[in-house]
């Protein structure tokens, strides 16, 4: 019965270290956010004509959503309700006709998407 105390005050420790590693974590894995830029930034060529506009939008979407969804499913661990949000997020935004990723919104999916941390730990 001694011993009971002192486990249960090692379980909520260790209970709040996860607490607090989940808190460090990017909402978006940063291979998400990654590919949100290579998409986006085909927005770019000139060539992209308003006609090809019904096909390029849903492709846009989908080359971004799918894959993100699985990034942030298998290689983050987030639920399917939150990485389903995340990835129809990121395919919205590279379904915009125009490039995003260097605008305000880019620059909030960028930050928290820690892509920083492709590099390695510091």
């Amino acid at each position: 019965m001694a011993n009971l105390p002192a486990q249960s005050t090692q379980a909520v420790r260790e209970e709040e270290t996860s607490a607090d590693s989940d808190a460090r974590q990017p909402l978006i894995h940063p291979l998400s956010a990654l590919l949100l830029i290579v998409v986006d930034a085909l927005w770019t060529i000139p060539d992209m004509a308003a006609v090809a506009w019904i096909a390029t939008i849903p492709a846009c979407f989908l080359a971004v959503a799918f894959p993100s969804y699985l990034i942030q499913r298998y290689m983050k661990g987030d639920g399917g309700g939150k990485s389903a949000a995340v990835a129809s997020l990121l395919g919205v935004l590279a379904a915009i006709p125009t490039p995003v990723t260097g605008t305000v919104v880019g620059a909030f999916i960028l930050g928290f998407s820690g892509l920083r941390s492709l590099g390695g730990k510091r």
